[in-house]
């Protein structure tokens, strides 16, 4: 296990993606800082993270996945900020969008990492962010822009690096059973509902640390591979978090802050597929940067960095219990065996 916490993993990702998904990422960003609006910048920083689902090496099938990712990142953040105004009824509406898109996007067969990921980090943030009714639509404008941006640099990016790279095949994706996916999808919806409305229990400060630590930590590919990521989480964040705490005692200006998000993404894309843990001490910094406004930043970092510590331990923890729940065979019987009924009652009683 300590062998595979430091192991770095190969790769045949090409080295300029992460660069072109740190200059998506910051672009929004100077531009929300050239026109005085950084929280328009940020939103549609966040948006820009739809380039990383950039997966096809056909140009035509790679701008209509990442198209659609667009709008199922839109209809994530439309989602959680229409919710966002009863604090109450938002964990079971993540809940059930949780289960949507695990369910939609195994269907769809668009299970390549990072999977459901950044679309529940999407909506759970959008809950999260004080939004006034009023500015609604100019905050869904303002990250749909960003996605935008980022299919527009996609598409300038492709056409240059796919001249060389038509003839390889695309990576096979196997189409899981309906009933596992159904399982799975519960199990995803139930944990995730549960970790932000414990983070709401808790009054937590910013709630949606808790979920995304809980759904970074089930992306795991087997029961043992999430209690690692966990480990690797929970340890690479204590580390980011003390490196954060040093940057912003130097006063760094927002400026600072942008270019820091810029060599931040690209460190993290070039690393996550070789090395989690190690990725998760810049993730650490990366998502405090991008999701923490500059007065939260500046004004006391040593509260702001540990609550953050304590909102990640705990959706962790969650992510954990998910996972096993993910993996175990009983769960799994015991769901089919429930759904088959229901299944054999609807016939019985339908007219």
């Amino acid at each position: 296990m300590w062998k595979q916490l430091f192991k770095f993993n190969k790769t045949d990702r090409a080295w300029h993606l992460p660069v072109v998904a740190g200059f998506c990422v910051a672009i929004p960003l100077l531009l929300g800082l050239l026109y005085d609006d950084m929280n328009a910048g940020k939103l549609a920083s966040i948006g820009a993270l739809v380039i990383l689902y950039i997966q096809s090496n056909r140009l035509v099938n790679r701008m209509m996945i990442l198209m659609v990712c667009g709008f199922g990142f839109i209809f994530s953040f439309a989602i959680g900020v229409v919710f966002s105004f009863s604090a109450w009824l938002t964990p079971l509406m993540l809940a059930l969008y949780t289960f949507g898109v695990h369910y939609s996007l195994n269907r769809l067969e668009l299970t390549r990492p990072p999977g459901n990921f950044f679309f529940i980090m999407v909506a759970s943030i959008a809950i999260s962010l004080p939004h006034n009714r009023t500015d609604i639509a100019s905050s869904i404008g303002n990250f749909s822009i960003g996605v935008m941006i980022a299919c527009m640099i996609a598409l300038f990016y492709s056409i240059l690096v796919l001249r060389e790279a038509t003839n390889k095949p695309d990576v096979m994706v196997l189409q899981k059973n309906t009933y596992i996916n159904m399982t799975e999808s519960i199990i995803f919806g139930v944990m995730v509902g549960l970790a932000l409305l414990t983070a709401i229990l808790l009054k937590l400060e910013n709630p949606y640390w808790v979920p995304i630590s809980c759904m970074a930590v089930m992306q795991g590919v087997t029961a043992k591979h999430i209690w690692m990521r966990a480990a690797q989480r929970v340890l690479g964040t204590f580390i980011g978090l003390g490196l954060t705490w040093f940057i912003l005692q130097m006063n760094i200006t927002t400026l600072g802050i942008c270019i820091s998000i810029l060599i931040l993404q690209t460190i993290v894309e070039f690393l996550v597929v070789r090395n989690y843990g190690i990725a998760v001490v810049f993730i650490s910094m990366l998502t405090i940067f991008l999701a923490e406004p500059n007065i939260s930043l500046m004004g006391h970092p040593d509260h702001l960095i540990a609550i953050r510590f304590l909102d990640i331990l705990i959706g962790s923890a969650m992510g954990a219990v998910g996972g096993w729940m993910l993996y175990h065979e009983r769960i799994h019987f015991f769901t089919k065996k429930q759904l088959l009924k229901s299944k054999v009652l609807l016939r019985k009683y339908r007219p």
